[in-house]
């Protein structure tokens, strides 16, 4: 091989005993993680390889290529990049008519879909949508049911500071129905309760979400570290204690621990992101 390069500038690399392109781009791939940055696309001899056609290159042997160029990605741009193509199949693939073959899109075997490159890269670091997307292709959730979800996904990696500033009021409410919860279990309300528990079980995990994508975005989240971890363990002790029908426990913990800290991670979260807010 004669050059390689990453993002269009020449790369220092020496060969050692790779054979194939796999083993290099393996080598490649763990150093440039450590650095914040990931494969995400290759041209072999004026060839492109995207995301979704890789894996077809990586057999290839480095005898017999003259030039490799290497493109990378961040972390968000990569999610991004999944999300969007998958909200592209998504919307194609809910304009089909009934009993017609799946439009020419990602879309596929859902066995098959699990193991690309795009998937694999969800797995890691969107669980929730990595699980979704097979519902999809095997009939049990439908489209238009998922698009709202990949939809919310893209907002809070666009602008992940009005995300934060529109969860806000949700969080206010919330917080307000976690100090009523003791009473709706004392009076039979259990539909109320488990809609409030699966309320505050959705706003925190977007938050959290939202926190993930400031700290990969470089923002410093240290400063928070003691309250994230005892809201964490509220959280936990919650969710157990609701499991196990512990109604005091349940009650005096949504009241008196997670009402008042909920809006508290609202507020720090605010001012985390205040910086990079976008008008």
């Amino acid at each position: 091989m004669d050059t390689i390069t990453i993002n269009g500038k020449t790369a220092d690399i020496t060969l050692e005993a790779e054979k194939t392109l796999g083993e290099l781009l393996s080598g490649i791939g763990a150093w440039l993680e450590g650095s914040g940055q990931y494969l995400s696309g290759i041209e072999v001899d004026g060839q492109t390889y995207g995301s979704s056609s890789l894996e077809k290159a990586l057999e290839f042997s480095l005898d017999e290529i003259s030039r490799l160029d290497i493109k990378t990605s961040n972390w968000a741009e990569l999610m991004l990049e999944a999300l969007f193509g998958i909200k592209n199949d998504l919307e194609l693939y809910e304009k089909k008519s009934p009993g017609a073959p799946a439009p020419e899109a990602g879309f596929q075997e859902s066995a098959a879909w699990k193991e690309g490159h795009t998937a694999l890269f969800l797995r890691d670091n969107a669980a929730d949508i990595y699980l979704l997307v097979p519902q999809i292709l095997d009939g049990k959730i439908l489209p238009e049911k998922a698009l709202p979800i990949i939809s919310e996904r893209i907002r809070e990696l666009q602008t992940p500071a009005l995300e934060i500033r529109a969860a806000s009021p949700a969080a206010s409410e919330i917080s307000k129905r976690l100090e009523d919860l003791p009473l709706d279990l004392q009076t039979g309300k259990d539909a109320r309760a488990a809609e409030t528990i699966a309320l505050f079980s959705g706003v925190t995990e977007k938050l959290f979400r939202l926190l993930h994508i400031l700290r990969r975005g470089g923002i410093a989240v240290e400063s928070i570290g003691a309250f994230l971890e005892e809201f964490g363990s509220a959280v936990k002790e919650l969710h157990s204690a609701y499991e196990n029908k512990d109604t005091v426990l349940v009650g005096d913990l949504a009241e008196y621990e997670l009402a008042p800290r909920l809006l508290e991670f609202s507020s720090l979260l605010g001012g985390l992101a205040a910086p990079a807010e976008v008008s």
